[in-house]
């Protein structure tokens, strides 16, 4: 029998010791195909194989959050283990800490204005029960309640906390909703994008991964709590070197309302974080009237049968076609209460759609416009309109408004731009699933275009063929219109 030696080499890596021929059966356990690899430059020019490895052979480091995966492998393959301290980091693992879901949900309720969910409270326990948890739960399952309670939790404990979100909106967001449970967030927080100063003596702070992903180490000293939000996001190398210089902080949370579905991604955010935990489905959300019903719409519009050499040649063809272009437009028009336009490319495709739109709107309807380029405040002042209007129409790019806007009133979403990615459709799905006063029916328009030719079926057709998959796994009603184009 073969023995691994695990310690901490601080919170961020554990350190194994063990036998060569282990560590190579680790480095294996550990290493994954990145999707898509193929396709990067890196791998045509043979920089790199396009795998990632997760186990350092050479050092013998680990993520942290990877101890349950590392400790099944050793039971898996009849390998003892056992732990070693230090002074500075303690042991590997964590000592039943005394907490309760009694308490939890005392507190829960205690420091804010509105009840928690008992999904909320579960959640909210098993994080600060385990130090470390990726939270997977739904757009509109009340992220940011859940956020919060940890924050408030070991902010009365004497921590710094840095929480990490990817949008200067979402920084204005989170803000907004701790003042909303009733925090006196000018004492405790403070808001950092855009070149705001980065030091403050407030215990929180609330930044974009863009705003101190390049600051050096010592910046990071001082916090012993890591909140991300959206975390599906952490998977890309800024936000890793962030993870990784935190060296001190214990307390990592990561929150998401859905993973990509592959094993890769699922285990970086894992090392990162800590072990996944889901707290809801977004149809038992619906089930149970926290969120709108929801129709799905398939538009398949039917194009002369055309070939195209690359996927970039039927996009441009897409964004340019004046007779899809105009569909979205009269579709947009005739919707009934607020409406979200989504695209993806803004010079070719959203700027025309906007200028179609509001060139045909009747009478007062208020149109938007929104893009990278475009202020924080002044998406936070379009987002606050909207929830006072009845028929307003944002275009907005996906990347600006499919994740983490929270915006009540809206009623229908037009997918403008197709997406195969399962983290994109989902979190867009989102920005229409939240009720409201006068809402509790919401529709999805997702545009698909056929343009097969001799059987061939189009690049973004197979993309909607990847889209309906997610539809059926969240048990969504959905139903598909075939629409013939005019030539």
């Amino acid at each position: 029998m073969s023995e691994l030696i695990i310690s901490k080499k601080n919170e961020v890596y554990l350190r194994v010791k063990t036998e060569p021929h282990i560590s190579h059966e680790l480095s294996d356990q550990f290493t994954f195909d990145v999707e898509g690899a193929k396709y990067m430059p890196q791998y045509r020019n043979k920089w790199w194989d396009g795998k990632i490895r997760l186990f350092n052979i050479q050092t013998g480091e680990l993520y942290i959050g990877l101890l349950d995966k590392l400790l099944r492998f050793c039971d898996d393959h009849g390998y003892k283990y056992k732990f070693e301290e230090n002074k500075y980091y303690g042991h590997p693992i964590d000592l039943n800490q005394m907490i309760s879901y009694e308490g939890v949900r005392d507190y829960m309720t205690h420091i804010s204005v509105h009840k928690p969910r008992e999904y909320q409270i579960q959640a909210v326990y098993d994080a600060l029960k385990c130090n470390r948890r990726l939270i997977v739960s739904p757009t509109g399952s009340g992220k940011s309640l859940m956020i919060y309670s940890v924050v408030r939790y070991y902010v009365e404990k004497g921590k710094d906390t840095l929480i990490i979100v990817p949008t200067t909106s979402l920084v204005e967001q989170m803000y907004k909703d701790f003042a909303d449970y009733g925090w006196d967030v000018g004492s405790y927080c403070h808001k950092i994008y855009g070149g705001r100063e980065r030091e403050t003596k407030n215990q929180v702070i609330i930044t974009t991964w863009q705003s101190i992903y390049k600051l050096e180490k010592k910046y990071f000293d001082r916090f012993e709590v890591v909140v991300g939000d959206e975390a599906h996001l952490f998977k890309s190398k800024s936000l890793v070197s962030i993870m990784t210089k935190l060296y001190d902080a214990k307390y990592r949370f990561g929150f998401t309302g859905t993973l990509d579905g592959s094993q890769t991604h699922k285990w970086i955010l894992e090392g990162l974080f800590g072990p996944s935990y889901s707290t809801i489905k977004t149809k038992e959300l619906i089930k149970e009237k926290h969120l709108s019903d929801l129709d799905v719409k398939i538009i398949a519009l039917k194009h002369k049968p055309r070939l195209f050499d690359s996927y970039q040649e039927e996009i441009r063809y897409l964004c340019e076609s004046p007779q899809r272009n105009r569909f979205i437009k009269n579709l947009t028009l005739v919707q009934k209460g607020n409406t979200l336009v989504l695209f993806t490319r803004v010079e070719t495709h959203g700027e025309p759609l906007f200028d179609m739109i509001n060139n045909s709107v009747k009478g007062n309807r208020k149109v938007f416009f929104v893009y990278g380029g475009v202020e924080t405040e002044d998406r936070e002042e379009i987002r606050r309109i909207t929830e006072d209007e009845t028929d307003a129409i944002i275009v907005a790019s996906y990347g600006t408004f499919s994740t983490g806007i929270n915006i009540k009133n809206l009623h229908n979403v037009i997918f403008a731009s197709p997406s195969k990615s399962r983290v994109r459709n989902l979190q867009s799905i989102g920005r229409v699933l939240r009720k409201s006063e006068n809402k509790t029916k919401a529709t999805l328009f997702d545009i698909a275009d056929d343009i097969t030719f001799n059987k061939r079926r189009n690049y973004t057709l197979n993309h909607l063929v990847e889209r309906i998959k997610i539809y059926k796994e969240e048990k969504f009603n959905y139903e598909v219109i075939n629409v013939a184009l005019s030539q």
